[in-house]
């Protein structure tokens, strides 16, 4: 057993025990991972500290005193007591990677990036139990016992909260080549206007989201008001428009990643794509995070983390 932080003169009891069981210093040492020297020393140290001999030394054998004898069943209480606070920590400590966590995700993001792998995960932690509330907007985590937020941009003014950054992802004008044959391909966000939109109206503020876009040129942000044809406030119906051939959209790259890198949907405006944002997992700041909530965590950030396409 590993001795824990203990004071002097009790690590010293405890090392007084160990050497009687073991019936040599050198064996005592072994045992403990220190010098012969350093366990001769630590008990004549307590011997002179209290006044008293706890051992007959001789060459070949050691003994007990009188006082040694009426010590020894104390130190022994003591290090039976210490090696049942470590296994009961053992098991808290196990205990803990067993259970319940509740996530709440971007609904898109839940559906597309992590269902997909959740049943490997699963299946390789069949003790952890997986709670998955589905929404866009930012919950409070301690009112509705929630272990990790999926969140992504600014997470600023979010006091008592840790997060965590997962990977970063692009915001992408996409269409099929299919729309883009018939209709042209814009060359820059003015050019939207000429054009079918599709529109994702954010259900926390109610309103149509812009499209942001930053010029090549000189770097200047553009925010773009998009006047949409069709509005969807579910990112994957939004996509699957789009992805039909209906006009363009404006979406996270991760949304589509297959239809992407298959051709099947093209980006376009690339050069004025926006900085990458992050994605993070946000939790309550706590003193200990429960095993269990690490290893989802973990997971999350195994996700495919890189974006390319």
């Amino acid at each position: 057993m590993s001795t824990p932080s203990l004071s002097p003169g009790l690590l010293q009891l405890l090392w007084f025990v160990r050497i009687v069981e073991a019936g040599s210093f050198a064996e005592a040492a072994r045992r403990a991972g220190v010098t012969t020297s350093a366990m001769s020393k630590a008990l004549t140290r307590f011997e002179q500290k209290h006044g008293v001999r706890l051992l007959h030394r001789t060459t070949h054998a050691l003994s007990l005193t009188d006082e040694g004898d009426r010590l020894l069943g104390q130190g022994r209480h003591l290090l039976d007591s210490l090696e049942q606070i470590e296994t009961s920590l053992a098991e808290l400590g196990n205990q803990s990677a067993i259970g319940r966590v509740r996530i709440t995700a971007p609904t898109a993001f839940a559906r597309t990036c992590i269902m997909p792998e959740l049943p490997a995960f699963l299946h390789a932690h069949p003790e952890i139990n997986i709670e998955i509330q589905l929404g866009d907007e930012m919950a409070d985590l301690a009112t509705r016992g929630i272990d990790l937020a999926i969140r992504s941009g600014s997470l600023v003014g979010l006091p008592g909260h840790i997060s965590r950054k997962l990977y970063s992802f692009p915001w992408i004008a996409c269409a099929t080549p299919e729309y883009l044959r018939l209709h042209g391909v814009p060359e820059t966000p003015e050019d939207l206007a000429g054009h079918r939109q599709i529109g994702f109206r954010n259900k926390g503020t109610g309103q149509i989201d812009n499209w942001r876009f930053m010029s090549p040129v000189d770097g200047k942000a553009i925010r773009h008001v998009p006047r949409p044809k069709h509005v969807f406030d579910d990112g994957e119906a939004a996509w699957s428009i789009v992805r039909a051939g209906f006009g363009i959209g404006w979406a996270p790259a991760w949304l589509g990643l297959d239809d992407l890198r298959s051709g099947h949907v093209v980006e376009i405006l690339k050069d004025w794509r926006i900085a990458e944002a992050p994605l993070s997992a946000v939790r309550l700041e706590k003193r200990h995070t429960p095993a269990r909530t690490q290893i989802v965590m973990d997971f999350l950030a195994a996700l495919p983390s890189t974006w390319q396409i």
